[in-house]
Protein backbone atom coordinates (compact mmCIF):
# COMPACT_ATOMS: atom_id res chain seq x y z
CA UNK A 1 0.00 0.00 0.00
CA UNK A 2 1.23 3.44 -0.66
CA UNK A 3 0.62 6.50 1.43
CA UNK A 4 -1.29 9.75 -0.69
CA UNK A 5 -2.05 12.84 0.95
CA UNK A 6 -5.20 14.09 0.32
CA UNK A 7 -6.23 18.18 0.68
CA UNK A 8 -9.14 19.83 -0.17
CA UNK A 9 -12.19 21.94 1.85
CA UNK A 10 -15.32 20.95 3.44
CA UNK A 11 -18.36 23.14 3.92
CA UNK A 12 -19.24 24.46 7.74
CA UNK A 13 -21.40 26.74 9.38
CA UNK A 14 -18.99 29.55 8.81
CA UNK A 15 -18.47 28.60 5.37
CA UNK A 16 -15.21 26.08 4.56
CA UNK A 17 -12.43 24.35 6.46
CA UNK A 18 -9.65 23.02 4.41
CA UNK A 19 -8.32 19.67 5.77
CA UNK A 20 -5.23 17.73 4.63
CA UNK A 21 -5.07 13.69 5.63
CA UNK A 22 -2.95 11.20 4.84
CA UNK A 23 -4.45 8.01 3.89
CA UNK A 24 -2.64 4.30 3.37
CA UNK A 25 -4.51 3.43 -0.03
CA UNK A 26 -3.91 0.87 -3.21
CA UNK A 27 -4.28 3.96 -5.83
CA UNK A 28 -5.93 7.57 -5.66
CA UNK A 29 -9.00 6.38 -6.49
CA UNK A 30 -9.28 4.16 -3.19
CA UNK A 31 -7.51 7.01 -1.61
CA UNK A 32 -10.35 9.77 -2.39
CA UNK A 33 -13.15 7.21 -1.05
CA UNK A 34 -11.31 6.89 1.95
CA UNK A 35 -11.21 10.52 2.33
CA UNK A 36 -14.99 10.92 1.63
CA UNK A 37 -15.88 8.21 4.04
CA UNK A 38 -13.78 9.56 6.64
CA UNK A 39 -15.18 13.45 6.61
CA UNK A 40 -18.22 12.62 5.92
CA UNK A 41 -18.50 10.02 9.14
CA UNK A 42 -16.39 12.25 11.65
CA UNK A 43 -17.99 16.03 10.25
CA UNK A 44 -21.85 14.42 9.13
CA UNK A 45 -21.25 15.69 5.86
CA UNK A 46 -22.64 14.77 2.40
CA UNK A 47 -20.15 14.21 -0.77
CA UNK A 48 -21.48 16.66 -2.41
CA UNK A 49 -20.35 19.53 0.90
CA UNK A 50 -16.35 18.20 0.37
CA UNK A 51 -14.60 19.55 -2.26
CA UNK A 52 -11.12 17.30 -2.92
CA UNK A 53 -8.57 19.63 -4.72
CA UNK A 54 -5.41 17.31 -4.76
CA UNK A 55 -4.14 13.85 -4.37
CA UNK A 56 -0.68 13.12 -4.53
CA UNK A 57 1.67 10.44 -3.72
Amino acid sequence: MSQFTVTGRFKTRDGFAEFEKTIDAENEDVAREHAYAQLGSQHGLKRTQIELEEVTQ
